[in-house]
Formats: C-alpha cells, sequence, structure tokens
C-alpha cells in the first residue's frame, strides 16, 4: 500500500511540473506575442506620426508660399498707387 501511495504521489508530482511547463510555456509564447504587438503598434504610431508631420509641413509651406504671393500682389498695387499719385 505505501508503494503504490509512494508511487501515486510521484505520478502527481511528474504531472504537476509537465502541467507547469506548459504553462509557462504558453506565458512565454504570450508574452512574446504581446512584445510583438507592442513593437508593431508602435511601428505604426511613428510612421502615422511622420506622415502626419509631413502633411504639415507641405500645408505650412503652401500657406506661406501664398502668404507671399498675398504679400507681393499688395506691394504692387502700394507701389502702383504711389506712382499714380506721384504722377
Amino acid at each position: 500500500m505505501k508503494k503504490i501511495t509512494m508511487i501515486s504521489m510521484i505520478a502527481a508530482a511528474m504531472l504537476f511540473t509537465a502541467c507547469g511547463e506548459k504553462t509557462n510555456d504558453a506565458a512565454t509564447d504570450a508574452a512574446a506575442k504581446a512584445v510583438d504587438a507592442t513593437k508593431d503598434a508602435a511601428s505604426d504610431a511613428a510612421d502615422a506620426t511622420k506622415d502626419a508631420a509631413s502633411d504639415a509641413v507641405d500645408a505650412t509651406k503652401e500657406a506661406a508660399d501664398k502668404a507671399v504671393d498675398a504679400a507681393k500682389e499688395t506691394t504692387d498695387k502700394a507701389v502702383e498707387a504711389t506712382k499714380e499719385a506721384i504722377h
């Protein structure tokens, strides 16, 4: 009877150990997948930020060009008005 009990205890210990290893493997895999997903999300966010910054730079350049053109036009009109006032 003692041998059967002892063998049963050893078998139970081995089963718990095996299940524990599978749990650790699953946890390790889950952690690795979480790290990969986080890296992918961070990379996507960085790309989106770069794209948004590039779009903002383009819009700023366009607005600056329009402002320069408007300033030139206003200056030209002022010069013409001054010339007409002098003559």
